[in-house]
């Protein structure tokens, strides 16, 4: 096996970057209640995947995407089709006997982290480890380079962050250090910069490619933790001339205990004009805050761009960023500044209930904010606060008063804050017993316990619901979010459709796609159904037969990415109905049905 001689340039460093991956280990928060969907078994055997060379570095910042993987000369056909010209392979230098004993010595064989499978679910809430199969991993690598994030859905969100972080072997035609960097890079515009840390940590620093190396350095910095560049600077300023690493080294100086030294580097970067301005100021106030021996101000004034540096290290020195340059930068970076915990609980507060919209943050990753937020508010005037109000929601004196705060909790203007408002309670919504006495608010309890998949709660609504007018969502919801079937007529959908106009039209259409994708209608009603509606179930575009071919092969995590590229939209009413029926009719055929379903109620919800 041929290996680089940047491996060895990358040895010294390997020890402190397993002792950073040790506090990253643990795995991410389900967002599914327990017990929510089916694991899904592995195959007996496997067969080992294919690589090609590495590919070019992403450029920084984020906002940029990185380059197209390379590909294989034994697939031109494709590459034509993907509009990706391929590379040839070069041939890499051996290492010397002692060159490769120094290697060993540092990190054993037995040490290192398997290459040809690397991610953080081998079983649930993974996806199985034939979740992408013998798929094109080229194909796969374009699907997730292009892809829009964040998605209109937040359960689409969690089952395709699954998908991502699913221990399975690496597909054919792509190296694994390239699959994990694209893998990484769609979780970090996704808002999960946690997730994707937890994922290129899981591969050993010397097997990185250069794609792999940028979006490695773009998730230390989403995650607001500049020492983790430390391990990377070696072979980051061999492989880039991106004033980064030169900032990087003289930061990791300070860090080490060298103030002098990183004194000198940055100083040498300001002669050389490597950088300037702002950036180089973010880097001396992290040598700084090291140190001791620099203090720096920092002033926004004049800077119209928040990038991924800028982010990660005003963050990582509890600078405060102007909220303009938050707005301005997408919903991503909302997400990552809401798990930051150098931020204040109340000023994150913002940010985490976007995040739980996006489906970054749970029911009770939310519900903890806010219990800090509590506990650092005046007792006196806690009552009359959202902390106040949301613990009378779980624990008030009795229905009616529960019932009350939650109604204050559910005000907000904005579409995203509504919906945020029902993953906040949606596990108080389940603790309010079904009653008549409730009837005008069943729609919007059923939907704040489905937001969280607490299904069979929300099914004791079904009579209450049932008995309700055409114009509320409780029956939509649960003839699609239920467990098991409820009431469910193709008169009385097309009657609920019809019966939606306005703001609303988009949810009737989706609901007989929802029904038919579930297999909750027969396919004579289904079709007459979607006539009704307008639309026509099957989609038989590219995508359409990419969906059916990854069903067909039982790849879930294909499944799942196909799914997710068709809600690429910031709003529910841009999804095309027979597209929708497509998808949702696919994740029920492959063993997601209760993803199926939470994302058609999410749909019914939303739109």
């Amino acid at each position: 096996m041929k290996r680089s001689r940047a491996r060895l340039a990358a040895a010294g460093a390997l020890l402190a970057l397993a002792a950073a991956a040790v506090a990253q280990q643990q795995a991410p928060e389900s967002l599914l209640p327990p017990g929510f969907g089916d694991p899904v078994p592995p195959p007996s055997q496997s067969q080992p995947p294919a690589s090609v060379p590495s590919g070019d570095t992403p450029v920084l910042p984020l906002n940029t995407p990185p380059s197209a993987a390379t590909l294989a000369a034994d697939d031109a056909a494709l590459a034509r089709e993907l509009g990706i010209e391929p590379e040839a392979e070069e041939a890499e230098p051996e290492l010397t006997p002692e060159e490769e004993a120094l290697l060993n010595y540092d990190l054993p064989e037995h040490a290192r982290r398997p290459a040809d499978h690397v991610g953080l679910f081998s079983g649930p809430p993974g996806l199985g480890y034939a979740a992408f199969g013998r798929a094109d991993g080229r194909f796969l690598a374009t699907l997730m380079r292009r892809m829009d994030a964040p998605l209109a859905s937040r359960w689409a969100s969690i089952l395709l962050r699954r998908a991502l972080l699913t221990d399975a072997p690496t597909p054919r035609g792509v190296s694994a250090p390239d699959w994990v960097a694209e893998r990484a890079w769609l979780l970090l515009r996704m808002g999960e910069a946690d997730a994707a840390r937890m994922l290129v940590d899981r591969m050993d620093i010397d097997r990185q490619s250069p794609k792999l190396l940028a979006v490695t350095a773009q998730v230390a910095l989403a995650n607001g933790d500049p020492a983790a560049l430390c391990p990377l600077v070696d072979k980051g300023e061999a492989a880039s001339t991106e004033p980064l690493w030169p900032m990087a080294r003289g930061m990791c100086a300070a860090l080490s205990g060298e103030g002098g030294t990183a004194a000198a580097l940055l100083d040498r970067v300001r002669a050389k004009r490597i950088a300037r301005g702002i950036d180089l100021l973010l880097a001396e106030k992290v040598a700084g805050a090291s140190s001791g021996r620099r203090s720096v101000n920092i002033e926004w004034t004049g800077v119209d761009k928040l990038t991924s540096w800028r982010f990660g290290l005003a963050t990582a020195t509890g600078v405060a960023i102007p909220a303009a340059l938050i707005d301005g930068s997408g919903p991503h970076v909302l997400a990552w500044s809401a798990r930051s915990p150098m931020i204040a609980p109340e000023v994150r507060l913002p940010a985490m209930r976007a995040a739980a919209a996006m489906g970054v943050v749970s029911n009770a990753g939310l519900v903890d904010l806010y219990g800090l937020i509590a506990d650092r508010t005046d007792p006196t005037a806690i009552q009359d606060s959202p902390a106040g109000r949301l613990r009378v929601a779980y624990a008030g004196a009795d229905g009616d008063a529960r019932i009350g705060a939650l109604r204050d909790l559910w005000k907000a203007e904005e579409p995203r804050d509504r919906y945020a408002g029902l993953i906040l309670t949606a596990r108080a919504a389940a603790r309010v017993a079904p009653s008549d006495d409730y009837g005008d608010d069943a729609s919007t309890l059923i939907a704040a316990m489905l937001t969280a998949g607490l299904d069979r709660a929300a099914a004791r609504w079904s009579s209450i619901a049932a008995g309700r007018g055409d114009g509320e969502d409780g029956w939509a919801l649960l003839v699609v979010g239920a467990p098991a079937p409820v009431d469910v007529a193709s008169d009385r959908a097309l009657a609920w459709a019809g019966a939606q106009s306005g703001e609303r039209a988009a949810k009737g259409p989706l609901l007989i796609a929802a029904l038919a994708g579930l297999d909750r209608l027969n396919p004579a009603q289904a079709a007459t159904a979607a006539q009704e509606a307008g639309f026509t179930l099957g989609v038989t575009d590219r995508w359409g037969k990419a969906l059916e071919a990854a069903v067909r092969a039982g790849q879930t995590g294909t499944v799942a990415l196909l799914a997710a590229a068709a809600l690429q939209t910031s709003d529910w009413r841009g999804v095309p109905p027979g597209h929708f029926y497509q998808l949702i009719a696919a994740l029920r055929r492959v063993g997601l049905e209760g993803e199926a379903r939470m994302i058609a109620a999410e749909a019914i919800t939303r739109a």
